[in-house]
C-alpha cells in the first residue's frame, strides 16, 4: 500500500499569523506558540507576517484578502471566544470556524484553526500554554504537516 503523509521539514514561502485582539491575554500565548513551533521547525522569522483584526469574528475576512494576495503559502489563524450568557457564543465561534474553512477550500490555500471556543478563561489559560499545552503551536505544526503532504500530492500528479 502506498502511504502519503505531511512531514515536519520547514516549508517554503511566507506564513500569516492571523490574530484577533480580543482576549489579548490568551491570544499573545497563542501567537508566541505559533511563532515558536514555526522557528523550531527551521522556519525563518523573516518568512512570517503578523496581521491582528479586532475579534474571531473578522478572521474570515482578512484570511480571505491575504490568500488572495497570492503572498502566503499558508495561514495560522489564532483567536479565543469565551462562552458568555447568551448565543452570541454560537455565532462567534461558528462564523469563524466556517468562514476560515471556506477561505481554505476557496483559495486551495491550508489555513491553521487556532481559534478557542471554551467555557471560560481558566480553559483558555490551560491551551494557551498551560496545562493542555498551546494550540497556537498546535496549528502550526499542524499547517507545517499540512504543506508538505499538499507539496507531495502535488509532485504525484
Amino acid at each position: 500500500m502506498e502511504r502519503i503523509e505531511g512531514d515536519f521539514r520547514a516549508p517554503a514561502g511566507r506564513i500569516a499569523l492571523l490574530a484577533s485582539r480580543f482576549n489579548e491575554l490568551v491570544v499573545s500565548k497563542l501567537v508566541e506558540g505559533a511563532q515558536d513551533a514555526l522557528l523550531r521547525h527551521g522556519v525563518d522569522a523573516d518568512q512570517l507576517t503578523l496581521v491582528r483584526v479586532p475579534g474571531a469574528f473578522e478572521l474570515p475576512l482578512t484570511a480571505d484578502k491575504l490568500a488572495a494576495s497570492g503572498r502566503y503559502v499558508a495561514i495560522i489563524a489564532l483567536g479565543c471566544v469565551i462562552r458568555g450568557d447568551t448565543a452570541h457564543f454560537d455565532y462567534v465561534a461558528g462564523g469563524a470556524s466556517n468562514g476560515l474553512m471556506q477561505v481554505s477550500l476557496d483559495h486551495g490555500l491550508p489555513v491553521g484553526f487556532g481559534v478557542l471556543t471554551v467555557d471560560n478563561m481558566e480553559q483558555a489559560l490551560d491551551r494557551a500554554g498551560g496545562k493542555s499545552g498551546n494550540k497556537g503551536a498546535d496549528a502550526a505544526l499542524a499547517i507545517i504537516e499540512q504543506l508538505n503532504l499538499l507539496q507531495q500530492l502535488e509532485a504525484e500528479s
